[in-house]
């Protein structure tokens, strides 16, 4: 028999910490978007609780499509030079992109990051309902995380201003109305404003010039 396992639940009806299983399952059961998983202490519920999810989804993945997904990452910093994305010279190509798409504004809004080098998506997250500057924030939020996680350095590149500002402020500054469907959104804004109050980090926040560059390598191609 396994020993005793606590559930943090992220996105849920009433996100928290649960010491059954049955508990866990009354909060996820039937919730769009559900974010959840196990964990051997209490301690390490805790901190996770009160940590970015991006670190933890993808180890062990047990939530729907819309949970935020990590992989890739495992070779970087390549050794090799086989770029696979033409970039232009004044871009670094160990660096992620992210960007986020919305089909109308609100509505259903998804983000993702791919690694330069390689053009490999890195993590995707959505379809939910919210904003693309919404997207945006997360999406930089998810990537330094991430990146923290793993112990690199490189650089992240977006084409949102807001988004840059939010985060340099570790203030997403959204006018969405908080309501039933957008409330476990602004739950995840809150946990990635406390991540960012709560964390340093070294990666530097690039501009991405798209009139100089083109479109940014993790666009969603919806334009």
């Amino acid at each position: 028999m396994g020993g005793k396992k606590f559930y943090v639940v992220w996105h849920g009806v009433e996100p928290g910490i649960y010491s059954s299983w049955n508990e866990c399952k009354q909060q996820i059961n039937g919730f769009d978007g559900a974010v959840y998983k196990s964990f051997t202490t209490k301690e390490e519920a805790e901190t996770a609780y009160n940590s970015s999810p991006y670190i933890y989804i993808g180890k062990d993945k047990k939530a729907k499509d819309t949970t935020p997904t990590t992989k890739g990452l495992q070779d970087v910093p390549y050794d090799r030079h086989d770029t696979v994305l033409s970039l232009p010279l004044q871009v670094q190509a160990e660096a992620l992109a992210v960007d986020a798409a919305c089909s109308g504004n609100p509505g259903p809004m998804e983000y993702r990051a791919v690694y330069l080098r390689t053009g490999e998506q890195i993590f995707h997250y959505g379809p939910v309902h919210g904003t693309n500057n919404i997207g945006e924030f997360l999406a930089l939020v998810h990537g330094l995380a991430l990146l923290q996680q793993k112990q690199l350095t490189m650089p992240i590149y977006s084409d949102s201003r807001n988004a840059i500002s939010w985060v340099k402020q570790k203030k997403c500054k959204t006018k969405l109305e908080r309501n039933a469907q957008t409330e476990a959104l602004f739950q995840m804004i809150e946990r990635a404003e406390n991540w960012l109050k709560t964390n340093t980090f070294k990666n530097p926040i690039i501009k991405w010039e798209t009139e100089n560059w083109g479109e940014i390598p993790a666009d969603f191609g919806r334009k």
